[in-house]
């Protein structure tokens, strides 16, 4: 086959092309610390990049409703830790009304108390936090326990447990049931307990004891499972963060350039480069101006 100069020529501005383009390639990796600029240089690291971001915004997401859960199960924790005291000041005064040393006088005044750790027994199964009735399960809008004129108390608890997705496949519950613990039988022995301080009944009293006693440890027995959702909360929340790190750390080595592997690169293709315009001076330089000389 004949070659040309004007064969030779070509190949050689070809080359140096191809040259500069790899070039532009090296100098844009330093430039902006990625591999690829543009999804046409490697589809295969452009697609993995978005599967990564989807991940990592999934995560993100998941962590704003962990925040979300955190924030619910505190403020119940707080409510229930008010509603145990509640309940065992009530206790101690149903033991100390039942003694002998307090005459009617002395049951008089404190079934006043009695009823002033009823109204907070109510604010607290009303708690409102952010908007949100924490204790009225799905139904937040409305107040679990609300008076009629009379003073009587109204119930209209909704049992339907509020869930909360925290990871994939993962749905946790972040209310407490409301319905199971501030019973209409919860009020009504109080009620018991306020007739009988009334009316100076030791053995209604002495009975009392017992119903406010369930009803305190109903109370307990409802923050440890809240607490045991906490701890849980807690390890979901460990692995997440895990997540985070993996996923974060598998989308860097992905994209990221090695800076050193890239700064050797670019001065290789940068002497190459110069070694082809050397190369192609000369191939390029002889013309027939120069054979006439």
């Amino acid at each position: 086959m004949r070659i040309t100069q004007g064969m030779l020529t070509n190949n050689m501005l070809r080359n140096l092309t191809n040259s500069y383009k790899k070039f532009n390639t090296y100098f844009e990796q330093l430039n902006t610390g990625k591999k690829i600029s543009l999804p046409s240089q490697d589809p295969v690291v452009a697609m993995q990049g978005v599967n990564f971001r989807s991940q990592v915004a999934e995560i993100d997401q998941y962590k704003r409703n962990i925040n979300e859960v955190y924030s619910w199960m505190d403020s119940s924790d707080t409510a229930l830790d008010k509603a145990t005291q509640t309940m065992q000041k009530l206790s101690e005064l149903a033991v100390q009304a039942s003694n002998d040393t307090y005459d009617e006088l002395g049951r008089q005044s404190m079934k006043e108390e009695v009823k002033q750790l009823k109204e907070h027994l109510m604010e607290i199964a009303n708690t409102n936090v952010n908007g949100k009735h924490i204790f009225n399960g799905t139904d937040i809008e409305n107040a679990p326990i609300q008076t009629d004129g009379t003073g009587n108390v109204q119930l209209k608890n909704n049992s339907n447990p509020v869930e909360i997705e925290v990871s994939k496949g993962t749905k946790l519950k972040v209310n407490v049931d409301g319905s199971a613990l501030f019973t209409e039988t919860l009020f009504e022995d109080i009620n018991s307990f306020i007739g009988a301080l009334e009316e100076n009944n030791r053995d209604e009293i002495e009975k009392s004891i017992a119903t406010l006693n369930n009803h305190a440890d109903n109370v307990v027995n409802m923050r440890a499972d809240l607490g045991a959702r906490i701890n849980r909360l807690e390890l979901i929340e460990n692995r997440l963060n895990d997540q985070e790190i993996i996923t974060k750390k598998a989308m860097s080595d992905n994209e990221n350039i090695d800076y050193e592997e890239a700064i050797t690169n670019l001065l290789t293709q940068e002497s190459l480069h110069r070694a082809a315009l050397s190369a192609g001076s000369r191939i390029i330089q002889p013309s027939l101006i120069d054979f006439l000389r």
